[in-house]
């Protein structure tokens, strides 16, 4: 078999199949048969940059004989990675209808409090001090949610996120407050573009001015808040400079953002072509062709918690006037949630630190960045990360790439790798 041996699964019925990485043009696709449904492919690439320099020496440990995944998944022996983030479920339900949702949110209920208290003791238990990721459909609709987090700290998670579209961070400055006071650290804000017209298409009406209260309670209250917005071909992946932009303006309210290309399970419009997907190699042209070479190529580091495959990582300091001073550069290493030796504690420390409180406000915006003193007060202060996470769906799933998983989903008493988790097949 030429190309890269894999496994991965029909889209169609999710049976575990071989697979194979091959380069067909200018693109890298992963190709597949099912013995009942036919022949699927499905880009997995696409740009300049080169993926075998991008991913480095890695074995085909997709491939190998006696695997379970992901059909038996549940971080086997056989897992590579342990639990950097867990994400908890707390709600089904939410107050918007997204045209796009992992989750499928609103068609659900709420777990009883006391089931989840129990759920992340289970999760320390399994997974040390994680990242808690709070999630939903829409967390904020429960008004215990931060009960919920207090909790969390208690129990001994490391660092408290929630996950929200944001509405009602926005309308209720109470409940923000709560949450700062229960020691939530991070916002992972639903944020597609700084246009109106994209909202309207995603999630279906216009919330700019929603999302922009969102970050200045979050400010208020010292939590810090990570600009996520999901990537879909026609409709926002122009925006990508002007995401960038904007939340570097914004910092330290803002401490960075992390884009993730559109995948395709849970709610979706219709089964996917190869057009309609963003892989990470033309993300990151974007971003530098699109902030005019503020993020440099260099700058960008690939996952070596997970895949380098699945994601990718740059850390700067935003100076005044919009430049942004790399702090990381490829092939050097350094003390990040993407170096090649780091465990998960100090994955998850790496990333809350950076993530996590709105920054040391004080008089930093004063001192003169290009001074000594000046410069780490402005580091400290106005750290800036941009991010992404290349989600797995039927069509491209790479049993490789799933074996590295360091984001898991809290599911029935188990920790799932996140794109098993929400992992949904196509109509034939």
């Amino acid at each position: 078999m030429n190309g890269r041996r894999t496994a991965s699964v029909c889209p169609v019925c999710l049976r575990r199949v071989p697979a194979k990485r091959v380069r067909r043009g200018g693109a890298w696709v992963l190709e597949k048969t099912c013995p009942e449904h036919g022949d699927f492919s499905a880009v997995v690439w696409r740009g300049s940059e080169d993926i075998d320099s991008w991913t480095g020496a890695l074995p085909e440990y997709g491939a190998e004989e006696g695997l379970r995944c992901p059909e038996g998944c549940g971080l086997c022996d056989r897992h590579l990675r342990k639990s950097c983030c867990v994400l908890l479920e707390v709600t089904g339900r939410c107050n918007l209808r997204c045209r796009f949702c992992f989750a499928d949110g609103g068609s659900g209920g709420d777990p009883d409090g006391e089931l989840l208290r129990a759920r992340i003791d289970d999760i320390v238990k399994k997974a040390g001090a994680p990242l808690l990721q709070l999630s939903g459909g829409e967390p904020t609709l429960r008004d215990d949610l931060p009960e919920l987090a207090a909790h969390a700290k208690r129990a001994g998670c490391s660092f408290v996120q929630v996950n929200t579209n944001g509405l009602r961070l926005a309308a209720d400055p109470g409940y923000v407050r709560a949450l700062a006071e229960a020691g939530t650290d991070i916002v992972f804000l639903q944020f597609d573009g700084v246009r109106d017209d994209i909202y309207e298409t995603l999630r279906g009406r216009p919330l700019l001015r929603v999302k922009e209260a969102a970050i200045e309670a979050c400010a208020k209250n010292g939590i810090g808040v990570t600009l996520v917005p999901t990537l879909v071909p026609g409709v926002n992946t122009d925006q990508i400079g002007a995401l960038v932009r904007y939340a570097a303006a914004h910092t330290p309210a803002v401490r960075g953002v992390h884009f993730q290309p559109v995948s395709w399970f849970g709610r979706v419009p219709s089964p996917p072509k190869d057009k309609d997907r963003y892989t990470l190699g033309e993300l990151i042209d974007a971003l530098v062709e699109q902030t005019g070479g503020a993020i440099t190529r260099e700058s960008l580091i690939p996952s070596a918690c997970d895949h380098p495959l699945c994601g990718l990582h740059g850390e700067y300091i935003a100076l005044p006037g919009g430049r942004l001073e790399p702090l990381t550069k490829r092939g050097e290493a350094a003390e990040s949630c993407c170096g090649a030796r780091d465990s998960a504690e100090r994955n998850r420390n790496y990333i809350g630190k950076r993530w996590s409180g709105a920054g040391d406000a004080c008089c930093c915006d004063d001192a003169d960045p290009h001074s000594l003193d000046g410069f780490l007060l402005w580091k400290r202060a106005h750290g800036f990360t941009v991010s992404a996470m290349a989600f797995q769906d039927a069509g491209n799933l790479d049993v490789e790439r799933l074996r590295r998983c360091s984001l898991h989903v809290c599911r029935d008493g188990r920790l799932l790798p996140f794109c098993a988790a929400y992992l949904t097949g196509y109509a034939p």
